[in-house]
């Protein structure tokens, strides 16, 4: 089954990460959940309190690549931004041919490492400023192995799409009719 590393800094945005963890979990998807923080308890931004399977700094080097790197944006992402070994891990996950999946003002993260030029994109509003190319009207953009999302209210959609592309359309069809998507 595909692997997914979702990272959680604090501040991130409860429902991008819930819905599509959720989904790619009832695909049967093996989903880590690292923490940016020294410990495994992270506050989003609407002081939710999540529990992450580990702090990102003790993930085994030989598992830092998964076969899809999770983002989700929320106030979270300026910690995404500043952090350096995120910047390696997107870069690291790009290079190795893996999905890279970001929504809401994540998708900065991708932009920040170089890998939005020339590319088909979706973002929150809040980040048009510097994502001058974002598709306003899509809710789910996919472009190669790269797949962005506007927020918080295309969270399920987003999870829905990286279920299709990483298990089955049929599998995402699936699970979106159990929960009367």
């Amino acid at each position: 089954m595909p692997t997914v590393l979702v990272i959680l800094p604090e501040g991130f945005e409860e429902l991008e990460a819930v819905a599509p963890i959720d989904v790619l979990r009832r695909a049967g998807c093996t989903v880590t959940v690292a923490a940016l923080g020294s410990g495994i308890h992270v506050t989003g931004r609407n002081q939710l309190v999540m529990h992450a399977d580990l702090p990102l700094a003790s993930l085994p080097p030989a598992a830092c690549v998964h076969d899809c790197l999770l983002l989700p944006g929320g106030p979270g992402v300026a910690l995404l931004r500043a952090a350096p070994e995120i910047r390696t891990l997107v870069e690291r996950h790009h290079a190795a041919g893996s999905w890279l999946a970001a929504i809401c003002a994540a998708p900065a993260v991708l932009h920040d490492a170089g890998l939005l030029a020339g590319r088909r994109y979706t973002a929150h509003p809040s980040v048009a400023g510097e994502l001058q190319e974002i598709l306003a009207d899509e809710r789910v953009v996919r472009d190669g192995l790269l797949i962005t999302s506007r927020g918080a209210g295309t969270a399920l959609d987003f999870g829905l799409k990286l279920v299709s592309v990483l298990v089955s359309p049929e599998k995402a069809a699936e699970i979106a009719a159990s929960i009367r998507f």
